[in-house]
């Protein structure tokens, strides 16, 4: 069973994350992880910790010349913002626990209900968890299992959809991408790594920017949508036997836990449900050489809790991000008093961020099912059950 648990706090000394259950001999290196934490610090709408942050991953166990050894992999990600702030988030008795108190709760944050679940005066010991720095080591986890599934041929990718207002057109409108091949997936991605905020829409990439900045302007926060596309799955990945083993579910609640995300659709998602049944559904075709295949995707690749063997196509709402420059009305933990919720460091919007850590998530979620299915104690066994499998799914279909 492959599983991770992540621990840190926003201004501590390092966000820290176990992977159990990894294959032996896959391999890592430390640049990979670190080229999706640096996109994950990219994107147009950043504040300024990430001036001050250059996020690099550290192995503390578990690999070994570059190479899991089948123990439990520890990532470490550093807070060098922790400088700034050892006195008063020390874990010892002599921290500064009078400075940089936080009293006034943010609407839209955990701080308020957090503070009352865990009878907390201070919510700085709610806000350095709930914060979205947490999810630096959601990416390096998820970059381990990008690393997996790269040697099964399976690839994901990530754009966003929507920022304000401004809504782009979907990358199956501007080049056919359901039909996906490996040069056309490349200058996808091209197109992707060059745009300020991660849109394969240049028209609608230039009025994002101008829309982030007239919020940024007015001292006000932005959400949108994303959408993550995995090519390359086989069918079968999943279960339909049980509620909690279906992929869907699985996924659904993997980029739930994103902070700030508030819904996730699938395939044709919430416009499906408008549709009769004739349209919403994807027939089956046959041909000899190629197997069963569909001329639609309105399923998303998923069906029953299962992979049919298309493209997966999820998309995720973020809502704006709570901490204002302008902030909302609010009352004092303590006093009870009106004021205006508390200001900390913030973006203006994290969109072009949250596509990346969707990407992350979701290529954990797979990873997951991949080693539940194919099972094996190192990554030629893994790979070898799988080969196997897919020789299966062909003879099927011939």
């Amino acid at each position: 069973m492959l599983r991770h648990l992540t621990s840190g706090e926003s201004h501590g000394p390092a966000l820290t994350a176990i992977i159990e259950g990894l294959p032996a001999g896959l391999s890592l290196s430390v640049d990979y992880i670190n080229l999706q934490l640096a996109r994950r610090q990219g994107g147009y709408g950043r504040g300024g910790r990430m001036k001050i942050e250059n996020d690099c991953v550290l192995f503390l166990s578990g690999v070994r010349g570059g190479l899991t050894i089948g123990s439990p992999v520890t990532l470490q990600v550093e807070n060098r913002d922790w400088a700034n702030w050892q006195e008063i988030m020390d874990p010892g008795v002599g921290a500064r626990l009078d400075q940089r108190v936080v009293t006034r709760p943010r609407p839209g944050h955990a701080d308020l209900a957090g503070a009352l679940k865990y009878r907390q005066h201070d919510i700085r010991n709610v806000l350095e968890r709930a914060s979205a720095r947490e999810t630096a080591a959601k990416v390096a986890v998820g970059s381990v299992a990008r690393r997996l599934l790269g040697e099964l041929g399976i690839e994901i990718i990530g754009c966003v959809l929507r920022i304000g207002s401004v809504v782009a057109r979907e990358p199956s409108e501007l080049a056919g991408w359901l039909e996906v091949g490996r040069s056309t997936l490349s200058r996808l991605q091209e197109l992707l790594a060059a745009s300020p905020v991660y849109c394969a829409d240049p028209v609608a990439e230039e009025a994002m920017m101008r829309e982030i900045d007239h919020a940024r302007a007015t001292g006000d926060s932005l959400g949108g949508v994303f959408e993550i596309r995995a090519y390359g799955l086989p069918p079968g990945l999943g279960s339909y036997v049980h509620w909690d083993r279906r992929l869907e579910g699985n996924l659904a609640r993997a980029l739930m836990s994103i902070p700030a995300i508030k819904g996730v659709e699938i395939g044709l998602g919430f416009a499906g449900s408008a549709l009769p049944g004739s349209l919403a559904h994807d027939e089956i075709f046959h041909k000899p050489g190629q197997g069963f295949y569909r001329q639609t995707n309105r399923a998303g690749g998923l069906e029953g809790g299962v992979t049919n063997g298309e493209p997966l196509i999820i998309r995720a709402a973020m809502k704006p991000i709570p901490t204002l420059y302008k902030p909302l009305h609010s009352v004092d933990l303590l006093t009870h008093e009106p004021c205006t919720a508390s200001v900390e460091r913030a973006d203006t919007c994290s969109v072009p961020a949250a596509s990346v850590i969707g990407e992350a998530v979701a290529a954990w979620e797979l990873a997951v099912v991949c080693v539940e299915k194919f099972g094996g104690d190192t990554i030629e066994e893994l790979k070898k059950n799988y080969n196997s499998y897919l020789d299966y799914v062909k003879e099927r279909s011939i």
